[in-house]
């Protein structure tokens, strides 16, 4: 009697402990696959730290080239960051709540940079935007501004690869944002800028942070866009994705340790954003 009751009190307790039976004890060939897609993230940064000069770290991430690149490199990402929130959550927002001719075609635009090569997008820009761009050409022979080889030529690289990050983040808050109370602020004589200011940025403030993090991310370990765009002029273009690329020809050792630091960056990140991406264990 005293285990039916127990069981009428909580019927789901029994699968719930099953359940995580069955989470502890997965099938033996899925736990070595498991192991192995693990291994293949594994092993290449084991590979990185046993190579890694540790004795003299602090001496090579303190070198001119070094702070010099990763100065330009928070600027530079916290610059694209910046124009990334305020053209990306617009952009978002307009993509998921208004129906226009050709919004699946402008979604695959916004997203295409994701999936493009970053040397494409880089090439994409500079005949764009370069001294004889489509758009480039004429704001060059009319100011002088010229957008290649310069400190905003890196800050657009790395919005354009950045911002599809801000964009997707964002649009899949709105998505499954119930529009009843942004109605409701509506019915109550709010305008529409109103409405988006004081009910729904709140409501997808999470999302918003969450993008923008990941965008500074992406913008942060941005190569081929850039190189292709701006150049890899020390202490003008050269970030720190550039600046491994060329100490891994001269000075391994500091390529490493600029690389450590790009994984130990990267890594505080992801670690602080886990709780957007993945499910909470049981």
């Amino acid at each position: 009697m005293i285990d039916l009751v127990s069981d009428r009190r909580d019927p789901g307790s029994g699968s719930h402990r099953t359940a995580r039976r069955i989470h502890r004890r997965p099938p033996w060939p899925l736990t070595v696959l498991a192991g192995l897609g693990v291994a293949v993230f594994v092993v290449p940064l084991i590979g990185l730290a046993g190579r890694a000069p540790w004795t003299d770290l602090a001496r090579l991430v303190s070198s001119e080239t070094v702070v010099d690149a990763l100065w330009l490199s928070l600027v530079t990402s916290l610059l694209s960051t910046v124009l990334a929130l305020v053209l990306g959550v617009p952009l978002a927002w307009l993509l998921a709540r208004v129906e226009f001719p050709g919004r699946a075609l402008a979604r695959a635009v916004v997203t295409l940079p994701m999936v493009l090569p970053p040397v494409v997008g880089g090439a994409a820009l500079l005949f764009a935007l370069g001294r004889r761009g489509l758009i480039g050409g004429p704001l060059y022979d009319a100011t002088g501004f010229l957008l290649p080889f310069s400190i905003w030529g890196v800050v657009v690289a790395n919005t354009f690869v950045a911002m599809p990050f801000l964009v997707i983040t964002v649009g899949g808050a709105l998505a499954g944002l119930d529009p009843g109370f942004e109605r409701a602020a509506s019915s109550l004589g709010a305008s529409p800028v109103t409405v988006f200011r004081r009910v729904t940025l709140p409501m997808i403030g999470p999302a918003v942070r969450a993008g923008a993090v990941l965008a500074w991310a992406r913008a942060l370990g941005e190569f081929g866009a850039t190189v292709t765009f701006a150049g890899n002029l020390q202490g003008r273009t050269q970030t720190l994705p550039l600046a491994v690329f060329v100490a891994r020809e001269s000075d391994r050792d500091t390529a490493v340790a600029i690389s450590l630091v790009l994984v130990a960056v990267s890594m505080v990140v992801l670690v602080a954003m886990r709780d957007r991406w993945w499910v909470r264990s049981l």
